[in-house]
């Protein structure tokens, strides 16, 4: 494996096993529709199953259609992700690293959808009635992954003449 490869491959491991163990555990403790207080006031871990997208997008739709189409969206945008992460070079590891930690919250969540039928979410972030959509540690991989790619694309390249 090369040197580069390290910081995509190690990152998308890590965050898919973190990310399953942690949705089994929470399976094994909560029931749905239960609320366990963790900072009161502020975040509770509860069980949702996500049937949709981010933030619950297309969560109400019926049928199978929309769960065939996560599921291959989610594998088209794995294979873009590995071919984009091909292409990177050797210095651009921070690029790597957040590729990587999209590629294992991508790989989590569809492992949960294949499986379940759908994604489960249970970290619960709030303030009075204000709540943030319940999600994972995939989303959050995901999210972070992507703000770390956004910085290292934007941030310029220092010239190699």
């Amino acid at each position: 494996m090369k040197r580069k490869d390290h910081f995509f491959v190690w990152p998308a491991v890590i965050v898919f096993i973190l990310d399953q163990l942690s949705k089994l555990i929470i399976l094994g403790l909560v029931r749905p529709h239960d609320t366990l207080a963790v900072v009161p006031g502020f975040f509770n871990i509860v069980l949702a199953r996500n049937r949709g997208m981010a933030f619950g997008i297309m969560n109400r739709s019926q049928g199978h259609f929309t769960s065939y189409f996560l599921v291959l969206a989610t594998i088209v945008a794995i294979a873009i992700l590995i071919y984009w992460a091909r292409r990177q070079g050797e210095e651009r590891t921070g690029v790597l690293f957040g590729l990587g930690l999209i590629l294992g919250g991508a790989v989590g969540n569809l492992i949960d959808r294949v499986r379940l039928g759908s994604v489960i979410d249970f970290l619960d972030f709030y303030l009075g009635r204000y709540h943030w959509p319940a999600f994972n540690l995939a989303d959050s991989a995901i999210t972070i992954g992507t703000i770390l790619v956004a910085i290292h694309m934007i941030r310029p390249r220092p010239y190699r003449g």
